[in-house]
C-alpha cells in the first residue's frame, strides 16, 4: 500500500528516536578515534589500582555535572578572570575528589595525542564513570557518545540543582522529579553511596546535639553513632575527616548500602529517610533483598542520566583542555 508523502513524513517523525538517542551512539568514535575505549580503560585501570578513591570520586563528579545543566563537563572548568565563578567553585562542589579531576585530565591528554581535537571531555567523563563502576563490581551499561562540552560554567546554578543530605524527602523528590526522574530512579541512583565516603561536616549534626530530646538522630544505630564520634572527634581542626558511606563493604559496588539503611547504618540523613518514607521504603527493601534488581535499575538510571540535557552539534565544543574553554567567553 502506497502512502502519500505527507503521511510518510509523519510516519518517519513518529519512528524517529528521541533527541538523545538520535544524536548519540555507542560507536561514535569507531572511525574518528578507534583507540578511544582502550585508552579510557587503560587509564581507569591504572588510576583505580593506585587510588581507590577514584571510582566513588568520579561517580560523584559525574552526578554533580549532569544534574546541573546536563552532562556537559561544565564542572571541569577552572575559574579565571574571564569566568570568575565556575561550577567547580560552588560550595557544594568544593569537596569533589581531586582524583576524579585527575583521571579525566590524564585520559584527555592521552586522547589528544592519539586523535587530537576529536573526543569531548563530557564523553570521557561518561565513559570513564561507567568503566570505574564496572571495575569495582557494579553493572555494565552502554554509554552513548557524541556529547559536546559546554561553553559556560556558572557556580550559581549548582545549589538550585543539587540535592543535599539535609533535605526532606519532599525536597529530594522535587529535585529529581522536576528533571524527569522517577522515585525509583532516585532510590537507584542513591545506591552510588555503596562506595566512597562523606566528610564529617555532612553528618555531624546527626551525632551531636541532634534535638532537645535526643543527642543523636534516632534513625541512626547507636553503635554507628559511637563509632562516628571517634572518627570525627577532631573534624573542626581537620575538615578532611570522613567516614565510609557503606561501613560493611566500602570498596565494593553492591546492594549492602540498602541493607545498611534498613538497619540504621545510613550515614547521611538523605540515606536514612529512604528506609522510612512510605514512598521509598518498598524500593529500598527490594534492592536490599535483590542485588540484580538494584543493578538493573541503577544501570538504566545511569544510562538515562548520562544523556540528560546533553549538548550536540553547534551547541557546544570539543575542548582542547578539559579545564578551559577553547575561546574566552564574551
Amino acid at each position: 500500500m502506497a502512502f502519500p508523502f505527507p503521511i510518510l513524513f509523519l510516519l518517519f517523525l513518529s519512528l524517529t528516536p528521541s533527541f538523545s538517542s538520535a544524536t548519540l551512539n555507542v560507536d561514535y568514535y569507531k572511525k574518528s578515534c578507534p583507540l578511544f575505549e582502550k585508552i579510557v580503560m587503560e587509564n581507569v585501570f591504572h588510576k583505580q589500582s593506585t587510588s581507590v578513591a577514584t571510582a566513588p570520586g568520579l561517580l560523584r563528579l559525574f552526578f554533580h555535572d549532569c544534574i546541573t545543566d546536563g552532562c556537559d563537563a561544565s564542572i571541569l572548568i577552572t575559574s579565571n578572570s574571564y569566568n570568575p565563578h565556575a561550577e567547580r567553585d560552588a560550595d557544594l562542589n568544593l569537596s569533589l575528589a581531586g582524583d576524579a579531576f585527575d583521571i579525566i585530565f590524564r585520559i584527555k591528554n592521552a586522547l589528544e595525542l592519539a586523535c587530537p581535537g576529536v573526543v569531548s571531555c563530557s564523553d570521557i567523563v561518561a565513559q570513564a564513570t561507567r568503566d570505574l563502576v564496572k571495575m569495582v563490581g557494579g553493572p555494565y551499561y552502554p554509554v552513548r557518545l557524541g556529547r559536546k562540552d559546554s561553553t559556560e560554567s556558572v557556580a550559581a546554578r549548582v545549589s538550585a540543582s543539587l540535592p543535599t543530605p539535609d533535605m526532606t524527602m519532599d525536597q529530594l523528590l522535587e529535585k529529581f522529579t522536576s528533571k524527569g526522574f522517577t522515585v525509583k530512579e532516585m532510590v537507584a541512583l542513591s545506591g552510588a553511596h555503596t562506595i566512597g565516603f562523606a566528610h564529617c561536616k555532612e553528618f555531624i549534626n546527626r551525632i551531636y546535639n541532634f534535638s532537645k530530646t535526643s543527642d543523636a538522630d534516632p534513625l541512626m544505630h547507636p553503635k554507628l553513632v559511637k563509632g562516628l564520634r571517634v572518627v570525627c572527634q577532631n573534624f573542626t581542626k581537620d575538615i578532611s575527616m570522613a567516614a565510609f558511606n557503606d561501613v560493611r563493604s566500602p570498596g565494593k559496588f553492591d546492594n549492602v548500602y540498602y541493607q545498611n539503611v534498613m538497619k540504621g547504618l545510613g550515614l547521611l540523613t538523605s540515606d536514612s529517610i529512604l528506609a522510612v518514607d512510605p514512598r521509598t521504603k518498598p524500593i529500598v527493601e527490594l534492592y536490599a533483598n535483590d542485588q540484580q534488581a538494584f543493578f538493573k535499575d541503577f544501570a538504566a538510571a545511569m544510562e538515562k542520566l548520562s544523556v540528560f540535557r546533553v549538548k550536540t552539534g553547534n551547541k557546544g565544543e570539543v575542548r582542547n583542555r578539559c579545564d578551559q574553554f577553547n575561546h574566552i567567553p564574551v
